[in-house]
């Protein structure tokens, strides 16, 4: 017909409204994905290093005293030694329903001598806890491995029925480009850098930090759930973060 000029779009069909607005929506949502920094899986790759002594931890002693069949879990990788580069790491446990009210904390050198050991007060309440190693407390030595020991003390007078996990750490230092990396890297990127690294402890401190921060991020709980998943404590994942636990005593040199 004369004077309609054809048009430059063909439109072969209308999509019902709330279709378009649905697709619009995850169209913004991969936008929004694709342009965060911290888009990563957070899988933990434990590095490469020699075996560990015949008595490496992660093992359970004792049970009699706690509620139900659940045991002490530590938060460990599969290997039974967390890397870490802080002076004073922080360590974490799964803590079963109990009635008991205290636990001991030691950490022995390499040649097993104490080097450090406090007590502290239980939560209420089963979930994750965690314990610091405090300031004033001798810090961890660059390239030295330490066995430590969680025991939740049942009987004061036979400590052979009181339940005990262990494991170890061993303190390392970054390179200078992953320092770089770290420097620069918000919340968000941290748990992946570390993780990538192999650094267990800052990788879990810092994904607990994510997670205390934002705890209604969809991202941020799958995260947690792929690391959990990657070092086999799937079983725990979805237990909650409990504010614990701080030293009852100042620490033995």
């Amino acid at each position: 017909m004369k004077g309609i000029k054809p048009s430059l779009y063909f439109v072969p069909f209308s999509l019902p409204l709330y279709l378009l607005s649905g697709l619009t929506a995850q169209v913004q949502a991969q936008s929004y994905y694709a342009n965060k920094t911290w888009q990563v899986s957070q899988t933990f790759k434990p590095p490469q290093r020699g075996k560990l002594p015949a008595s490496a931890g992660g093992s359970t002693r004792g049970s009699s005293c706690l509620t139900g069949k659940k045991l002490i879990v530590p938060l460990i990788p599969p290997d039974k030694l967390g890397l870490t580069f802080a002076q004073h790491p922080t360590f974490f446990w799964y803590i079963p329903p109990s009635q008991l009210k205290t636990a001991k904390f030691l950490l022995l050198t390499e040649d097993q001598n104490i080097f450090y050991e406090t007590s502290f007060t239980l939560p209420n309440k089963p979930g994750i806890i965690s314990f610091k190693l405090p300031d004033s407390a001798p810090a961890l030595a660059v390239g030295k491995t330490y066995h430590w020991y969680l025991t939740i003390v049942c009987n004061t007078q036979d400590s052979s029925g009181n339940p005990t996990v262990d494991g170890w750490v061993e303190r390392t230092q970054p390179e200078a480009t992953l320092s770089q990396a770290l420097a620069k890297a918000n919340l968000y990127k941290l748990p992946t850098i570390y993780a990538e690294a192999g650094i267990w402890h800052e990788a879990l401190t810092s994904l607990v930090q994510l997670r205390r921060t934002e705890p209604n991020n969809f991202k941020a709980r799958l995260d947690w759930r792929q690391f959990f998943k990657s070092v086999g404590l799937n079983a725990i994942a979805s237990e909650p973060l409990i504010d614990c636990c701080t030293s009852k005593n100042q620490p033995q040199n």
